[in-house]
């Protein structure tokens, strides 16, 4: 995709979401007031704005592309970039070999995130304390 395609999805979408904040709040889908969407917009803008300067064009199309397919991890991958860009840790814009790298970081830690086992245990009929098996052991 060409910068210029990016660019008139970016103005189509602005465009979208400008049309929802002028609704009224009863014809407002989520029930936002006003000022709530317009927040939110400005906030789209501005992540928008900074992903713009930090990305380089291949990476830019590779993390719309990503959107797509998983909404999720494209937005995992924006969080840490800004991150990265609001604390200065980024000396150049991200190639598209930088945002695979960042993907994969990204999958590797929601992968270990989803491999937990957790187990919780409830009291009830089994032997939950040491007053039970003692018990136990002085009916043999």
């Amino acid at each position: 995709m060409a910068d210029a395609d990016l660019e008139e999805i970016r103005k189509a979408r602005l465009a979208q979401l400008r049309q929802q904040s002028s609704a009224s709040p009863s014809q407002n889908p989520s029930g936002a007031s006003d000022q709530e969407s317009s927040r939110a917009q400005r906030e789209a803008e501005q992540r928008a704005a900074i992903l713009q300067q930090i990305l380089t064009p291949d990476a830019a199309d590779r993390l719309g592309r990503i959107r797509m397919v998983k909404e999720s991890r494209a937005t995992d991958v924006e969080n840490r970039l800004i991150m990265l860009a609001r604390t200065n840790q980024l000396r150049a814009k991200v190639t598209e070999d930088q945002l695979k790298d960042l993907l994969g970081a990204v999958a590797e830690q929601q992968e270990k995130e989803e491999s937990r086992i957790v187990v919780n245990r409830r009291g009830g009929g089994g032997l939950d304390d040491d007053d039970d098996l003692e018990d136990l052991l002085k009916d043999v």
